[in-house]
């Protein structure tokens, strides 16, 4: 016997046991987004290289370490993507949906990325990502985060903490860089292989080092809010006014960098204590040099990123109720007349109640065994099709939820009877 395939370290099956709290969340997210005003946007799985090079930045550790790249039949390097960002501006740019034009986009799907597995990070993700462009004020920045905000009422999440900063200009930052060179290189000898290496090409992402035997390090390290330019940090002040005014409680984080070269200004992020180390639920900010950084003409843009897996287990974490997703009604048939009879009815059902999760119970089986499979399926109503109900014209009902004695009714009723018991 051959050896069984399984599935790649690091990636995983979501089964039908577990799908209940995925749909819960993408439903809720859906109408969330909807109700502000964003568009879906899908883009392929799989882009050129130099996409992410190009806008991720080459000295950081999704380029050099994680990304899955590969080249084609063709020679091109291609890679599956390890977010979406710079897909959806690809995506924008090359269907003219920059022009002139504010767009407010969303996406969901999975990313790629060959970390080490661990709970709550894994090689493939899912993420739903939000981007708005051409707006270039703090009130973007601010209605991004009253939208997460909502999400965690709507999904039930609590402990989550929200945390902010400022990243400044391109110009501010430059002379931040400077300052981080200077107060790193005096300590040289105290950073770890990977923060000496950054020194050069990257100083910011020294901050967000988890090397423990550095924060102290970092910790007296010059602050990025002693060298913001005076529009960062009007911008700053702007979004902090309109989050004390929604009554959103947030905490000023000045090693907050984010892991992504293209950021400025605003980022922000949702964290929580309930998941261990990977506690970032969701993170965003502004990326205003983004489009030009990939070949476009300037064009301000915000967003953020959840990761599913996340928030998931958050959920499960908190016991957070979901909404059942078992069928309603179980029919179960007897004999083959009891099994073409049953299949038209059934069909016959979902026409009439386009809401209704009915089961048929193919296969056959005695009624006992039939009923053990209603029973487990979670059902609330059984419907029983036998010799007596095919030679009158009837069906059986019984309410297993409820307890209640089986009635008969008359077929041409039983649209009545659920629409009463299940839908009133």
């Amino acid at each position: 016997m051959s050896k069984t395939i399984q599935t790649i370290r690091g990636m995983h099956d979501v089964l039908p046991e577990h799908i209940g709290v995925w749909q819960h969340i993408e439903t809720v997210v859906r109408q969330a987004l909807d109700a502000y005003g964003y568009q879906e946007i899908r883009m392929p799985l799989v882009e050129k290289t130099e996409l992410f090079k190009r806008s991720i930045g080459e000295v950081t550790d999704i380029v050099e370490k994680e990304m899955y790249t590969f080249e084609d039949r063709n020679g091109d390097s291609l890679t599956l993507r390890p977010e979406a960002t710079a897909s959806c501006v690809r995506a924008c740019m090359e269907n003219g949906l920059l022009r002139n034009q504010i767009q407010r986009l969303w996406y969901m799907g999975p990313m790629f990325r060959h970390e080490r597995p661990q709970k709550g990070r894994y090689r493939q993700f899912h993420q739903i990502g939000v981007e708005a462009f051409g707006l270039d004020g703090p009130d973007i920045d601010a209605e991004l985060i009253f939208m997460t905000a909502r999400l965690w009422r709507e999904l039930g999440l609590k402990d989550l903490r929200l945390e902010i900063n400022s990243l400044g200009s391109s110009d501010a930052r430059k002379q931040y860089r400077e300052k981080l060179v200077e107060y790193f290189s005096a300590h040289k000898d105290k950073l770890d292989e990977d923060s000496q290496r950054r020194l050069t090409s990257n100083p910011l992402r020294i901050l967000d080092s988890k090397n423990s035997n550095m924060q102290y390090l970092i910790k007296d390290a010059p602050q990025m809010q002693d060298h913001l330019d005076d529009d960062s940090r009007q911008h700053f002040e702007g979004l902090k006014a309109m989050l004390d005014n929604a009554g959103i409680v947030y905490e000023e984080n000045p090693r907050l960098v984010r892991g992504l070269d293209y950021y400025n200004k605003t980022v922000f992020e949702w964290v929580t204590d309930r998941l261990g180390a990977q506690g970032t639920v969701c993170a965003g900010g502004r990326f205003d040099g983004l489009v030009e950084q990939l070949g476009g003409k300037p064009v301000p843009a915000a967003g953020f990123a959840m990761g599913i897996e996340r928030l998931v287990a958050l959920m499960e974490e908190l016991s957070v109720d979901i909404p059942a997703n078992d069928p309603h009604a179980y029919l179960v048939m007897v004999g083959e007349d009891g099994s073409q009879r049953g299949m038209q009815l059934a069909e016959e059902l979902r026409s009439a109640l386009p809401q209704l999760r009915l089961v048929t119970n193919c296969g056959g089986g005695s009624f006992k065994s039939q009923f053990k499979r209603a029973d487990k399926s979670g059902a609330q109503v059984v419907l029983v099709l036998g010799e007596d109900e095919l030679a009158n014209n009837t069906i059986g009902v019984k309410d297993l939820r409820a307890g209640a004695e089986q009635e008969t009714v008359a077929q041409s009723e039983i649209k009545d009877k659920l629409n009463q018991i299940l839908f009133r």
